[in-house]
């Protein structure tokens, strides 16, 4: 064969010789690799049963490596990011209200007298010899049969269908009290009928009188025994129902925790066995009745204005702007004369009078002028809305205001709402209000702090609960929760692998070790195989800005700055995860610690990540009102942002409905 058949062209012998060895090399690569793709043909992976993608994949990851671990990294980015698209955290959520379960309660244990036991007396022997004692029996005084020892044998057959609690107090108290409360010589007592008719009022507190309601017992023409059988049933009967009345005063009707997963409040232990005493001890028990409601200023607020509110008559000349109305400075409008209307049906005296000149001139025109823009700027400012003078959806609420009865509703469910909360909130507190967007500060000697507040979104809704403040935190990090590592930080995980190391945080192992976020199988943190710590470095663009103010709780919900200053300008502040962004940080942290702002902006100026404990016991209390006592004395109505209010509604709806059943069963 010559040289340049086997392409070595007019190669040198030296060259040949080299060449040669060369071109055998390369034959023999050629000839493994085609042995090796017949080994796989023969495996059983021949080339025309593959599709296109595999046999590429195939022929890289033989002959181009680098190639295939760039592929399967795409498709390992790809796989994860289908994967994250499926793993949600859920919120919490909306439940099937449970009312509470009457049962039917046997007063059996009743029906026999508790006998005296017979103490033995030990005395000196007849000898008179101290040291010879002798054990005697003294003679028991004679047996006196009550009235209500007569009637007892009635009970042996007599049941109660009431709260659990209820039976067992009244059970409690007759045991240790065999008498009669609510008779007297066999007839209902002046007592009773007192108490009775405070029940019937029990409306006026916002509870339903029907709960309450026990009928006089027909006794007319009955055999004695039938009738001591028919005044006993009177007696429990009505027992039961003062203690029902004093439980719902101080727990409330509903339990809020079956209401929806939002709902954190434990319910009201309430001694009822005590209360029962009360009743027998008074000779005035409707004074009894109004004292087992809350005896807060708040509560009382509340009472006097549905008084006032049931004792108006319904609006018949409610003034209606079209819905939709959005009106600028300037543009015209046929609602024009409504929205003057409104105004000079709910501004205040000293608004009107301050724009006497411009209400008195108006003629019906529908252009929006610049005198009128600044009487709704001022009508917007009395109402604590935006002073834009804009006329949109939340100002043309504020103008028309609710009816009396949206008002009367509202405010009977801020009073059964304030049930759920300790009677006696504190003189120092912070009084949080999520349906007005606002955090209060009260206590002892000081002007009250209250600021305008950012809370949850819908979809992230803030908690009803309370706690105590604990700790102020300068230049803080942002622990950032798990809901928003999986729901909103994965997606950007799936496509940028070191997207956290680069935006500002810090991800760690549970043991503290950091690591970086390209590191970390995402996925098996998504599905909790594996645990990861995830923070946001302080700085300008944490989003907890330059304070927090921490009360630990399972929620992960505490008082904080931010960044996003401008959403505080918006009358609707539902923004955020669910914590609470407060208006002005500094003077919130400044109240709780007992410093001045100047105190709290040096701490923060020193740059370092700091925290410093609060002195005292201070509650915080995150709730939800949609009417509540304004710091003015005046009551304040809030627009439903979580739709509270109605799952509320239906829970009363559904214990009315059983208790009603109950009673008639």
């Amino acid at each position: 064969m010559r040289a340049n058949e086997i392409g070595l062209g007019k190669e040198t012998g030296s060259d040949y010789a080299g060449g040669l060895k060369r071109r055998s090399r390369t034959l023999l690569g050629n000839s493994i690799k085609a042995g090796l793709m017949a080994t796989v043909i023969a495996s059983g992976f021949g080339l025309a049963s593959v599709e296109p993608a595999s046999a590429q994949g195939l022929f890289q990851r033989l002959f181009n490596p680098e190639a295939h671990r760039r592929q399967r990294e795409r498709e390992q980015q790809e796989e994860l990011r289908e994967k994250v698209v499926r793993v949600k955290v859920s919120a919490p959520r909306y439940l099937n209200y449970s009312p509470d379960v009457w049962k039917a309660v046997s007063l059996s244990p009743l029906a026999e007298k508790k006998t005296a036991e017979v103490q033995p007396v030990e005395q000196a022997g007849e000898t008179g010899d101290a040291d010879v004692v002798e054990t005697v029996t003294l003679p028991s005084a004679p047996l006196v049969q009550t009235a209500f020892d007569k009637a007892r044998p009635a009970l042996e057959d007599m049941t109660l269908t009431v709260l659990p609690e209820v039976g067992e107090a009244v059970i409690a108290y007759y045991q240790e009290h065999p008498d009669f409360v609510w008779v007297e010589e066999g007839k209902v007592s002046e007592r009773a009928a007192a108490v009775r008719q405070g029940l019937s009022e029990a409306g006026k507190y916002a509870l339903n009188p029907q709960d309450y309601f026990v009928e006089l017992p027909a006794v007319t023409g009955l055999e004695d025994a039938d009738r001591d059988a028919a005044m006993m049933r009177f007696e429990m009967e009505l027992s039961a129902a003062v203690l029902t009345y004093v439980l719902d005063s101080k727990r409330g009707r509903v339990d809020p925790n079956r209401i929806s997963q939002y709902h954190d409040l434990p319910r009201h232990k309430v001694d009822l066995v005590a209360a029962m005493e009360n009743f027998a001890d008074t000779k005035n028990p409707a004074d009894v009745l109004d004292k087992a409601q809350p005896q807060s200023d708040h509560f009382r607020s509340l009472t006097a204005e549905l008084e006032r509110l049931k004792a108006e008559d319904e609006e018949t000349d409610q003034i209606v702007i079209a819905p939709g109305t959005f009106l600028k400075a300037g543009k015209s409008s046929p609602e024009m004369k409504n929205i003057v209307a409104a105004i000079e049906k709910n501004a205040s005296p000293e608004l009107k009078a301050a724009h006497a000149d411009t209400l008195e001139a108006y003629d019906g025109s529908e252009l929006y002028t610049p005198e009128l823009v600044e009487l709704v700027k001022a009508f917007q400012k009395e109402l604590k809305l935006t002073p834009d003078g804009i006329v949109g959806k939340n100002t043309i609420k504020a103008m028309v205001g609710e009816t009396n009865a949206a008002k009367i509703a509202k405010v009977e469910l801020a009073m059964e709402r304030s049930r759920w909360l300790p009677e006696d909130l504190g003189e120092r507190k912070v009084f949080i209000n999520q349906a007005s967007y606002t955090a209060t500060y009260t206590a002892p000697g000081e002007m009250p702090l209250s600021m305008r507040v950012v809370v949850g979104k819908k979809s992230n809704q803030t908690n009803f609960f309370y706690d105590t403040i604990e700790i102020v935190e300068y230049n803080p990090y942002w622990g950032v929760p798990y809901s928003i590592i999986v729901n909103e930080m994965l997606p950007k995980l799936a496509n940028d692998p070191s997207y956290l190391d680069r935006a500002g945080y810090e991800v760690s192992t549970p043991g503290g070790r950091k690591v970086s976020s390209a590191a970390v199988d995402w996925h098996a943190v998504a599905t909790r195989q594996q645990s990861v710590n995830v923070r946001q470095y302080p700085g300008r663009s944490n989003a907890l800005g330059e304070v927090k103010i921490l009360f630990p709780n399972k929620h992960h919900i505490y008082m904080h700055d931010t960044p996003s200053k401008s959403l505080f300008k918006k009358d609707a502040r539902a923004f955020s995860h669910g914590c609470i962004r407060l208006h002005d940080p500094k003077a919130m942290a400044a109240a709780v610690l007992g410093k001045s702002k100047d105190y709290v902006s040096s701490r923060i100026s020193a740059g370092r990540n700091e925290q410093e404990q609060v002195p005292g016991d201070i509650p915080v209390y995150v709730s939800y009102f949609t009417a509540w006592p304004e710091l003015d004395g005046g009551i304040g109505y809030y627009t439903d942002v979580y739709d509270r209010d109605r799952y509320l509604l239906k829970a009363i709806g559904k214990t009315e409905a059983a208790r009603s059943k109950a009673k008639t069963s």
